[in-house]
């Protein structure tokens, strides 16, 4: 890892009003405002350079308008993946507004909450891949917040869509609570956008996939080791999920997780891959 900067691909800002966050009880301990104070405190107490700043389902283009803001204000903040809605009939409008945008140097992707909308095959209707091509024109790459079972539909849009990089937040978000049967239905599901050359994965919000009071790494180990079989550390990214991961662990417990399953710092996953994926030496 000498001279490569250690960055985090998945980290979120937001305040308490987020009304997500009170949609379900066992979010109350993450139900308070995080800012960049925050953030910084724990970059510096894990080694970590710079960060990729992900919408946080506020669910409006003004979010993502803040966020670029705060990029520009923000040396360790490297990248912003903003919202947008695929369903959005002035999808075009709200990209150029992003671009228009004086600090839109900082945006490098953007995501719909997709894990959010019930039908598996969202992602391979017509309107949507549409959309994506839309995107495409847009900006290099779409973040992939999705279910297991939307996996399928979200290879197809991949093939369909192949000048779009398709990244894959939280690996899928596997069952790791389940264990072996989770691994197997995850793997299944997962492999055919594993094979897609467009697509790469992030290594995050696992912890908050698994038993949030009693996890540790051997628990994460097999599903780590099986992104590592199907994409490979050039395609993978480390990604804390902070602050959702503060439901079932600190920032620094994530990192070292991540570290001693995979054995030592790999230079791809640390920093190497979010580098290249979200461009983010073009600032």
């Amino acid at each position: 890892m000498t001279n490569q900067l250690v960055i985090d691909a998945h980290h979120h800002v937001w305040t308490a009003d987020y009304p997500w966050l009170a949609s379900k009880p066992e979010f109350g301990p993450i139900r308070r405002d995080y800012g960049v104070a925050d953030l910084r405190a724990n970059l510096k107490a894990a080694g970590v350079d710079r960060t990729v700043l992900v919408e946080a389902g506020w669910g409006h283009p003004s979010e993502t308008v803040e966020f670029l803001h705060l990029a520009g204000a923000t040396e360790e903040i490297a990248g912003v993946v903003g919202f947008i809605d695929l369903l959005d009939p002035n999808l075009a409008n709200t990209l150029a507004r992003y671009q228009n945008h004086p600090r839109a140097r900082f945006l490098k992707g953007v995501r719909d909450q997709v894990q959010g909308r019930p039908e598996p095959g969202f992602l391979a209707r017509p309107e949507v891949v549409q959309a994506l091509t839309t995107v495409a024109q847009h900006v290099p790459t779409f973040d992939l917040v999705v279910r297991v079972d939307q996996l399928q539909a979200a290879a197809e849009a991949a093939a369909a869509v192949p000048d779009l990089t398709f990244v894959l937040d939280h690996l899928g978000k596997p069952q790791v609570r389940d264990g072996d049967a989770g691994l197997r239905a995850w793997r299944d599901a997962v492999a055919p956008l594993a094979k897609r050359p467009n697509a790469v994965a992030k290594l995050s919000g696992l912890v908050t996939e698994a038993d949030w009071a009693h996890w540790k790494p051997a628990d994460l180990r097999p599903f780590v080791q099986a992104a590592l079989e199907l994409f490979g550390p050039d395609r993978l990214m480390f990604g804390s999920d902070w602050p959702v991961c503060e439901l079932a662990a600190t920032y620094g417990q994530v990192k070292d997780a991540l570290t001693e399953v995979l054995g030592r710092p790999d230079p791809d996953i640390l920093g190497g891959t979010a580098a290249k994926v979200y461009q983010l030496g073009e600032q």
